[in-house]
């Protein structure tokens, strides 16, 4: 690990002028290239403090071994060479999106005698029109295949077309109509080159004008009765209208644009753009990325506009560039783009209208992909040992831990103060195994105490199970006896299940406990495990700000590479107990909302509050009614027709409403409820030992 004093340049030889700078580590290998408005002032932020510095860009200066810069003359020209440079050495540190498909093009190769129509795939070549990408290649043949009855294009490879001209024998297409043959001279390169040309402009976008013009020969052949001939040019204009509702229109007929959106989280980001063409979306790409830097969503957009827009000219880059952040600042990447175009673009943020809501389904796309990408990550057997085996070596474990439980605190100001406990076992989620937790020895906040109580709670039901089945393994005493047992595998596998075979809630000890937090949830969490006599538990914490990983009695945290999997399946797990923490959190919240006078009613279940309402109609007749009345409804005994009859007489009504512009009281019943929501699963009322879950 490098030392950057080593090679700080002195203040005054670095310019302070815009430029670009590169990081090489001891091999000289380009491990990161930036650029700045100011040379000097950019530079001077990596070499402060490394307290100060963010840990991935800590990470990147104690790597490098040396830096040296390049001086241009406007932050245009630093924006071109840094996507050069990018693409040319390859920076291990620098933001690279990696596409997770090859995306196939609509093609015409211009640039030949015989245009042909054709899927290509890979780098554009000159003279080439692409049309796309499209998310699959048959989506391209099915258009393709539409269109050669209005534009019989040449769509047969060389070898193929050189058979046919020297044989003098069109290919099946000729035959059939679905190819103009100039092979066999049935069209000039003129003609057919003009025929191409249409094409293009119909894949462009201009449909209007070709379909009138269509509409107008149908009519003129039909006014000379020339059947045969309107009938074609009709089988035509439907065909060409099948392939239009092919691309979906989303916005005004000339608009011209494409709408990126970012979707990310502290490890990773995923990027989709739509292409809209004359209005309609007419393709869709995607990538992925590790921030193996630290960037910012505009930093992620400006990275992503060099890479879609970094080869391109003319009217591949369009008039208008949506984009869910700007990149800081905004004025070059515009003037790169525009002198990419040719003319002005426009890149800006939708605020309201078509644009604002395609946008959204946009980020929609990107968070989907996100996810999907993070699911295949997860699923991959190999992948799930090697985290399991980083998270060991980084925590110093003598196994990979097989069995993870995660905690996580969650309240609202104070509020409805709950837990949550996931488990994931062998790198996967086990959700029959997730408990909840409410806070019951305090009110208030305070997350490192309830941090203590869940890992208490938890891990004392754990060893009250291990001591009612005698199950203590290397013959230790058995706490309730005193005696000596030595219990098999079958016979451990059957104490840990209830009589009908289910697992027992609290029965399985994981091998690592994590605790969203940094050293106060860990200490506490240790602390409780200290004063149950367990020692054979690892815990750590996952700080969520910086991503840093700390353990028990140390000062500073472990920091796990960025692009580490053994950090990706902690960050999995913490934010997994968060979800199922919050999710917990809101329901109760809910809940404390919709309450209701039955709600004090001790023993009175869900199906018996609503039986009660549906019988009385409202919860004020129920309060009129007599013991004996509410003796009617089925299910409810005298005793507890006495203590609903109580608590309702108790509780006070709620308070008429008023007609504010008469001032009249209006005699309304009240509302139809019994503490809590009709769409309620039964189970919500039963007792905690029923539902499996610990609150």
């Amino acid at each position: 690990m490098a030392d950057p004093s080593s090679y700080r340049p002195r203040p005054g030889e670095i310019p302070d002028s815009p430029g670009v700078y590169r990081f090489r580590d001891e091999h000289r290998r380009v491990i990161y290239v930036g650029k700045a408005k100011s040379l000097r002032h950019r530079l001077a932020n990596y070499f402060q403090d490394l307290a100060n510095l963010h840990p991935r860009t800590r990470t990147m200066v104690t790597t490098a071994a040396s830096v040296e810069w390049t001086v241009v003359s406007t932050e245009v020209e630093a924006l071109q060479l840094e996507y050069s440079w990018i693409k040319e050495y390859d920076p291990r540190f620098n933001v690279k999106y990696r596409d997770d498909k090859s995306y196939p093009y609509l093609a015409v190769t211009m640039n030949e005698e015989f245009p042909r129509v054709q899927v290509m795939r890979g780098h554009k070549k000159k003279g080439v029109r692409y049309f796309g990408p499209y998310a699959h290649a048959w989506a391209i043949r099915d258009t393709v295949d539409l269109l050669l009855r209005v534009f019989p294009v040449r769509t047969c490879s060389a070898g193929v077309f050189k058979n046919a001209a020297r044989t003098g024998r069109p290919c099946l297409l000729g035959y059939i109509g679905k190819c103009s043959a100039p092979c066999v001279g049935r069209i000039s390169p003129e003609d057919h080159q003009d025929l191409a040309e249409e094409f293009c402009d119909f894949m462009a976008g201009r449909t209007g004008t070709y379909l009138r013009r269509l509409e107008k020969q149908m009519m003129a052949a039909a006014e000379e009765m020339e059947y045969e001939r309107a009938a074609r040019l009709r089988d035509d204009i439907e065909a060409l209208k099948k392939a239009m509702e092919k691309n979906a229109v989303v916005l005004a007929d000339a608009t011209d644009a494409d709408l990126i959106a970012v979707a990310e989280d502290e490890l990773e980001a995923a990027v989709q753009i739509f292409h809209v063409r004359g209005g309609r979306v007419r393709g869709q790409r995607g990538w992925v990325t590790d921030k193996v830097e630290d960037v910012t969503t505009g930093a992620l957009v400006e990275h992503a506009l060099q890479q879609l827009y970094g080869e391109e000219t003319g009217d591949a880059v369009p008039k208008e560039v949506l984009v869910p952040a700007l990149p800081e600042p905004v004025e070059p990447v515009q003037e790169w783009l525009t002198g990419r175009r040719g003319a002005n673009v426009s890149l800006r943020i939708p605020q309201r209208g078509d644009k604002k809501a395609l946008m959204g389904t946009v980020q929609r796309n990107a968070q989907q992909a996100l996810a999907l990408h993070k699911t295949k990550r997860a699923s991959d057997l190999t992948t799930r040992s090697r985290a399991l085996e980083e998270i060991a070596e980084a925590l110093d474990l003598d196994s990979a831990p097989l069995r993870i439980e995660c905690y996580d605190i969650s309240h609202l100001q104070g509020d409805d103060v709950v837990a949550s406990m996931v488990v994931f076992e062998d790198g996967l989620q086990r959700k029959s195994e997730y408990r909840r937790f409410q806070i019951k020895s305090f009110a208030g906040q305070d997350d490192v105490r309830s941090m203590h109580e869940v890992i208490s709670r938890r891990f004392r039901r754990y060893l009250a199970e291990k001591e009612r089945t005698g199950e203590w393994a290397d013959g230790e005493e058995d706490m309730a006896g005193g005696e000596s047992v030595l219990t098999g595998t079958d016979e451990i596998t059957n104490s840990l299940k209830d009589d009908d075979g289910r697992p027992r809630k609290f029965a399985y000890p994981p091998q690592l406990v994590v605790v969203d937090g940094g050293q106060p949830q860990v200490a506490a969490a240790r602390r409780a495990l200290d004063e149950l006599g367990i020692d054979d538990i690892a815990v750590c914490g996952l700080a969520k700000r910086l991503e840093e990983v700390w353990v028990p009695g140390e000062d500073d945290p472990v920091v796990l590479p960025r692009t580490s999997e053994g950090l990706y399946l902690l960050q999995r797990v913490r934010d997994e107990a968060h979800r199922f923490a919050i999710t917990y959190q809101r329901t109760k919240r809910a809940k404390r909302f919709r309450a209701g006078p039955l709600d004090d009613v001790p023993g009175l279940g869900e199906t018996r509050k609503q039986a009660l309402i549906k019988h009385f109609g409202s919860v004020k007749k129920l309060r009129a009614a007599t013991i004996e009345q509410i003796q009617e409804v089925p299910g409810i005994g005298r005793k507890t027709a006495e203590t609903i009859a109580a608590a309702l007489a108790q509780a006070a009504p709620a308070a008429p409403a008023v007609n504010t512009a008469t001032g009249e009281i209006i005699e309304d019943e009240e509302p139809d409820t019994a503490g809590g929501s009709s769409g309620e699963p039964v189970s919500a009322g039963l007792p905690d030992e029923r539902r499996g879950q610990e609150t």
